[in-house]
């Protein structure tokens, strides 16, 4: 979703709020621009539609002087992607300059009211209308900026993180938020501004992250101050954060401190300190998004396999707005990346308003959902760049798993011989990866044969169908060909209508407890002429001689399958969009952290 930046100091300006928006590029966006008060009161502001590539090539001969700034990129929801709707806004009378994340949803209503005041608007967007509303407000009213803002936002309705300067009083920055991520960096006679902490860590590790209805008036040579939309000064929760930007080790960074090194015991101080909550739970609740609700599939089969609590998913977008039942008595397990999804975030609130206990099980550190959580565990693999989440996938699975283990050791619901053995499994993963990696090549190469495909079939049962609805929503979103994820015994009942010589089937069909059943499936796709791409255990002959292709996978647990089936497909669909030209960290229309609904 849009990225946010803000600085203001005694440094030059630019250079930073740049450095900022590439730190931010992995959220998705499709214009970027930048607001620069000099040291002659001029305001500019400069944008471009494309990438902050493009916004720093257009900024080559422009004034790009100046300590106090806010810069932007831009995720598309009112009005086409341009310069035109691309952040920062100007007011009418260029004194005011805004950067906004959200959605203003009464946004049409205000800006008729506007127009018939003679209000003039030079863009599509929503935000356009919150700068001009702010502007309307201190010439009405004769009132300065804070005063103005906490008015206007008493008026709109929906979410927004918002910055804004004003030319008349170069020392300051206003900032306020409401279900849409912003943290305050405070550094040494400065301020740093960001939708996340990656944008601030280089230059502090001191943050301040605003809750929902604050305002923070960031001032040069004063203490940051915050404030409710009603004026009440609030305290001030000063954090200090870890972000490692080179962080790539992930499983291993995941599990230590978690699996002992003799590999034959899981320790979350998570499910130590809410033990109770945890373990006399009657049922247990996933509610996610995306990739995330595919890994919570996994933990459901694993929760219920080794604590035997009854599991449902949801999709937090639709748990929200249901009615659903929850209340006490039930664990919320919420799981989300960026921390910050906006359902998820309203899922995880209406659980707790109900009497739920709730477990965030997220990556980044500090965000939303952790702070609105219980307790919970970070995955701690380190900041996914990708729009499309793959090291992200693989954490949560390993949480996951880490957490049913140790719930059902506490309960006495897992046998200690299958303890142990999956405890020593799950600490040579990381190795078996490594394995794994080694097939790029053969899938590079099959890849190519594969490019032109218009539509994929992911085919797997138990703990690899989950897998398999994975494989199939990268293969989507990066590659933009149209891809279904089923469970191999439901091909029978209508996929099956699909298969001809056109059609690819990635089938998952390791030497597992459902090897057979899948094998039959194999064997009636090929009677339709059907184009199979098998992943199968080392060694696996039988496959071998009917399928078109085959990717050998180690040997893992049944349970553990998914931590090295979904690699192959990550790379399948990696490399067909290589070939088709695609951007593979920055699929379009997609955005890394969806705040808004």
């Amino acid at each position: 979703m849009c990225g946010i930046v803000g600085y203001i100091g005694k440094q030059e300006a630019y250079p930073i709020l740049i450095k900022g928006l590439r730190r931010l590029e992995y959220r998705g966006y499709d214009s970027a621009g930048v607001a620069l008060l000099n040291g002659n009161n001029d305001l500019n502001v400069y944008k471009t539609k494309g990438k902050v590539a493009n916004l720093t090539e257009y900024c080559n001969d422009k004034d790009v002087s100046g300590c106090i700034g806010i810069a932007h990129t831009r995720w598309a929801t009112h009005g086409e992607p341009s310069a035109r709707n691309a952040h920062p806004h100007y007011s009418q009378s260029h004194n005011l300059a805004i950067i906004h994340n959200g959605i203003i949803e009464n946004y049409a209503d205000i800006k008729q009211k506007l127009q018939a005041k003679g209000v003039e608007f030079k863009s599509d967007t929503d935000t356009e209308v919150l700068v001009q509303l702010v502007e309307y407000i201190m010439v009405k009213k004769n009132v300065p900026l804070l005063e103005a803002v906490q008015v206007a936002l008493h008026q709109v309705i929906g979410a927004y993180a918002i910055a804004i300067i004003d030319k008349r009083d170069p020392n300051q920055i206003i900032a306020a938020r409401k279900q849409s991520p912003l943290v305050v960096g405070i550094g040494v006679g400065e301020f740093f501004l960001g939708s996340d902490a990656s944008p601030i860590i280089e230059y502090t590790d001191k943050v301040v992250y605003l809750e929902d209805g604050n305002i923070a008036v960031i001032r040069l040579g004063e203490e940051l101050k915050v404030v409710s939309i009603l004026g009440e000064e609030q305290d001030l929760a000063v954090k200090t954060v870890d972000i490692n930007l080179g962080q790539i080790e992930c499983l291993t960074n995941c599990m230590r401190g978690r699996v002992n090194v003799e590999a034959d015991h899981v320790t979350l101080s998570a499910l130590i300190d809410y033990r109770r909550q945890m373990l006399e739970a009657q049922r247990v609740i996933i509610v996610a998004c995306g990739t995330s609700w595919h890994a919570g599939l996994i933990g459901k089969q694993l929760i219920e396999s080794f604590c035997r609590i009854p599991v449902e998913v949801e999709y937090a977008s639709e748990f929200r707005y249901r009615n659903p039942v929850v209340g006490k008595g039930d664990a919320v397990i919420a799981i989300s990346q960026s921390g910050e999804t906006a359902d998820t975030l309203a899922a995880v609130q209406l659980a707790k308003e109900r009497g739920a206990f709730i477990y965030g099980v997220c990556n980044a550190i500090g965000s939303s959902i952790p702070r609105a959580t219980d307790t919970g565990t970070y995955i701690h693999v380190g900041p996914e760049i990708g729009v499309a989440s793959t090291k992200a996938f693989t954490g949560q699975v390993t949480v996951l798993t880490m957490i049913a283990l140790a719930m059902g050791e506490a309960k006495g619901t897992i046998a200690r011989d299958e303890y142990l053995k999956v405890v020593k499994g799950l600490s040579e993963i990381p190795e078996k990866i490594r394995e794994v990696l080694k097939t790029n090549d053969k899938v590079r190469d099959l890849a190519r044969t594969f490019t032109y495909a218009h539509n994929f079939l992911y085919l797997g049962r138990g703990y690899s169908y989950p897998v398999a609805l994975e494989g199939a929503l990268k293969l989507k979103e990066i590659s933009y060909i149209h891809a279904e994820g089923y469970p191999a015994a439901e091909m029978k009942h209508g996929p099956i209508a699909l298969i001809d010589s056109d059609m690819p089937v990635v089938v998952i069909a390791t030497h597992n407890a459902m090897y057979e059943k899948v094998l039959s499936n194999i064997q009636e796709i090929r009677a339709r002429q059907g184009r199979v791409i098998a992943l199968v255990s080392k060694g696996d002959d039988t496959i071998a001689r009917i399928a078109d292709e085959v990717i050998e996978l180690p040997d893992v647990l049944e349970c553990l399958e998914p931590l090295v089936a979904t690699i192959p497909l990550q790379l399948l669909a990696y490399h067909v969009a290589v070939c088709k030209g695609k951007n593979v960290d920055q699929p379009r229309n997609l955005a890394k952290s969806v705040t808004v609904e």
